[in-house]
């Protein structure tokens, strides 16, 4: 079987294709068969009061294509630009690694995995930002 396999945690929300679906007392694992199906971990979503820094601007992007709020087609273009935008601040081989990885599944119109991608850029991100406060 291929596709998207979720593993929830007990009472872990998702959003797929706009349906918040909750899990039940125990662990579950649900394999999302149907392709291009919006899904969105309501425990990773980023609420739009923070939406404060590059890498959060650009993964809320993605994250609104995945809750149903924002046109596919616009979206990707978005991203697209905003992923250009860091990889010319973050340079390192990892970030570049994952910024591909967010510039190809962006591509091909995956915005789960461009979100997966992005998402693992916010803890050096917040290293970087950190080290810029004046202490």
């Amino acid at each position: 079987m291929t596709g998207l396999v979720l593993k929830l945690g007990p009472h872990e929300r998702i959003l797929i294709n706009g349906a918040v679906i909750e899990n039940g007392d125990r662990r579950s694992r649900l394999n999302i068969v149907t392709p291009n199906a919006n899904i969105l971990r309501l425990k990773d979503a980023i609420h739009p009061d923070e939406v404060n820094t590059p890498v959060r601007r650009v993964c809320y992007i993605a994250q609104l294509v995945l809750s149903g709020d924002a046109d596919p087609e616009e979206a990707r273009l978005q991203l697209l630009r905003g992923i250009e935008q860091l990889s010319q601040v973050l340079t390192d081989p990892d970030s570049r690694r994952l910024l591909s990885a967010a510039t190809t599944a962006t591509e091909a119109r995956q915005f789960y995995g461009a979100l997966k991608s992005l998402r693992s850029l916010l803890p050096r991100e917040e290293r970087l930002l950190a080290a810029r406060r004046p202490t």
